[in-house]
């Protein structure tokens, strides 16, 4: 690796740091964490984001499908 040396120094600056704190992957049991609707409002979000952006890049395809089938 380019820089092994740096980068073995920032991981063991990142795990000092780190030392004692509690991590989200760490916990048994997310889902304690979570309050009634959190999952409906994490899917509602997630496709209000990812589904206009789905559907543009689909128009762009058919788009361009179509133009080459017409010319």
């Amino acid at each position: 690796m380019l820089f092994e040396g740096r980068f073995n120094k920032a991981r063991q600056l990142q795990k000092e740091a780190m030392e004692g704190k509690e991590r989200a992957f760490d916990q048994e049991n997310l889902s304690d964490l979570l309050e009634k609707n959190d999952t409906l409002a994490l899917i509602l979000s997630a496709l209000i984001t990812i589904l206009p952006v789905a559907l543009l890049a689909l128009g762009v395809i058919s788009l361009l499908g179509y133009l080459f089938v017409v010319r």
